[in-house]
């Protein structure tokens, strides 16, 4: 790939782009289409086009595998655990509205981290998926 030029300096003019549309989609889905698993699949494609240009080594070297594994996790405690806290206070699961000072303000903020664990899950997932995909045969 070293001798692709062109194909590098589009990679990096576009990547940053890519990551700044997935931000887009990730905050704007509460109030439009988008959201969570959109942004997820928006950035793991900004990181599968990183390692088909740079190479996997590299990729891995931007988004380890440990620290990608984290993130599968981390995600899905953030859905569970934004459903489990109005529990504590009171609320049915996924009842957002104790999270803030009024009903409307609680369900915002709850979507907003639900979607924002959504996301992180779907992006961790997907890289992890392509990671094992592209290396298969390689020695670690």
């Amino acid at each position: 790939m070293k001798h692709h030029r062109v194909l590098r300096i589009a990679a990096k003019l576009l990547i940053p782009f890519i990551m700044l549309f997935g931000l887009y989609v990730q905050f704007h889905g509460d109030f439009g289409p988008g959201g969570g698993f959109q942004a997820g699949v928006i950035f793991a494609a900004a990181i599968i086009l990183y390692a088909l240009i740079f190479g996997l080594e590299n990729a891995r070297k931007v988004a380890p595998t440990r620290i990608v594994t984290m993130l599968i996790s981390a995600g899905v405690l953030l859905f569970a655990g934004v459903g489990v806290v109005p529990m504590f206070l009171g609320a049915n699961y996924l009842d957002y509205s104790p999270l803030g000072a009024t009903q409307q303000s609680g369900q915002h903020i709850g979507i907003l981290l639900v979607e924002f664990g959504v996301g992180i899950t779907v992006a961790a997932t997907m890289i992890a998926i392509f990671f094992q995909f592209a290396g298969r045969g390689r020695d670690e």
